[in-house]
């Protein structure tokens, strides 16, 4: 443990003693009471509405487990690029397999966690449990815990990425990953975006962005006289500046669940 960096120490408890073990009783040591998260649009206080969703899961899904692709460190802040996994009933009754990327952004006071701006692709869990093919797993960190580094923010990095969001072309970048594909862009031409969080560590850059744009098509039972209506579509992320002050890299994660939603009325998750 003492090669671990404390904010590292307290995800590892998060990660395998609460999400992994299904352990609920662990909250008063990892969360504040005040902890809230937003996820999809919403903001789950730590009692009762985060409970409840984290019973709700742990219930649907009985083998859930996380695995981790990535800490992004700078001490004050972390961002974790993750998996969840798992087998979950569909609407005939039966179980499939599904697993299903997010990104999460940390904030603690050197203790507990106080909030978290993560998003999930849950749209890539609906289409495998509908299909009964289940994605690969991206590589895990073969050790997240003691493989962490923590690396001092870097305002240049950031600005240079609030400039390159502000633009709304998440795919202006030498490689992208939005969602679960190497290639498609967001699922709205962004005319309109804020940012609700954004930090640095180095030139790694985790943000959380409200974007705002006519839809462009793509989202399952979405009719297609929707294309060009104006939708709502919430993005983590992580950008990593290169040594031009261009962005070498990103990952994204978006609510393309709540652009369904927000057409048909279905379930945004």
């Amino acid at each position: 443990m003492a090669d671990m960096h404390p904010f590292v120490a307290l995800m590892r408890k998060y990660c395998i003693d609460y999400t992994n073990s299904h352990d609920q009783s662990l909250y008063d040591e990892i969360m504040e009471p005040d902890y809230v998260v937003h996820i999809s649009g919403f903001d789950l206080p730590r009692e009762p509405l985060y409970r409840q969703a984290v019973v709700d899961i742990f219930q649907r899904a009985p083998g859930l487990g996380l695995v981790v692709h990535e800490f992004v460190l700078n001490g004050d802040r972390l961002c974790m690029r993750f998996s969840e996994h798992g087998s979950m009933p569909t609407d005939d009754g039966r179980r499939r397999l599904a697993c299903w990327r997010g990104i999460g952004l940390y904030k603690w006071n050197g203790r507990r966690l106080t909030e978290n701006y993560v998003e999930q692709d849950y749209l890539s869990a609906h289409r495998q449990l509908a299909s009964g093919v289940p994605h690969e797993l991206d590589p895990i960190h073969l050790d997240p815990w003691v493989g962490t580094e923590s690396v001092p923010s870097d305002e240049e990095a950031e600005e240079t990425v609030r400039s390159w969001l502000a633009k709304g072309d998440l795919t202006h970048a030498g490689r992208h990953r939005i969602d679960d594909s190497l290639s498609d862009a967001p699922v709205i031409d962004v005319n309109e975006l804020t940012i609700d969080d954004l930090f640095s560590a180095g030139g790694r850059v985790p943000f959380h962005v409200v974007a705002r744009g006519p839809y462009r098509g793509g989202v399952d039972d979405v009719p297609e006289e929707c294309v060009g209506q104006d939708a709502t579509l919430l993005i983590a992320g992580i950008a990593s500046v290169d040594g031009t002050g261009g962005i070498a890299d990103v990952h994204a994660v978006t609510t393309r669940m709540n652009v369904r939603s927000q057409f048909t009325g279905l379930s945004p998750v």
